[in-house]
């Protein structure tokens, strides 16, 4: 995710055709983002961390959306399962910062697919 004014309220980026605008900031417990784009994507997309105790710590991740015309298409056909894929990563290198032996989620086929198709496209 690419912010040019950096993370605050009301900065606006995204990444390739997501495009958000941070509505929520506290770097201890929030960021939440409003989607602008694509079209069709109606709501917010966040992470929460939470102290649970002096040694654990959860961090959550929302998306409460609805999606409308294309944007289904897009959510169904491509989007959640690259998101997903990417959330995971994103989890796995947090948690490999504290654990052994090392966590790597793999791929699905479709994601595997989709990572093609787009790399031959930015070519």
């Amino acid at each position: 995710m690419l912010f040019k004014q950096g993370i605050k309220v009301g900065a606006q980026g995204g990444h390739g055709p997501i495009k958000y605008e941070v509505e929520l900031y506290d770097p201890q417990e929030i960021i939440q983002f409003r989607f602008s784009k694509p079209n069709g994507f109606h709501g917010i997309h966040k992470f929460e961390i939470q102290t649970l105790t002096k040694t654990t710590t959860e961090i959550k991740h929302t998306i409460d959306m609805q999606t409308t015309g294309k944007g289904t298409l897009l959510w169904l056909l491509g989007i959640r399962s690259l998101h997903n894929a990417l959330v995971e990563d994103g989890f796995d290198k947090l948690e490999n910062i504290f654990q052994k032996p090392q966590k790597i989620t793999k791929w699905n086929f479709w994601v595997r697919f989709l990572r093609k198709l787009l790399a031959r496209r930015s070519k």
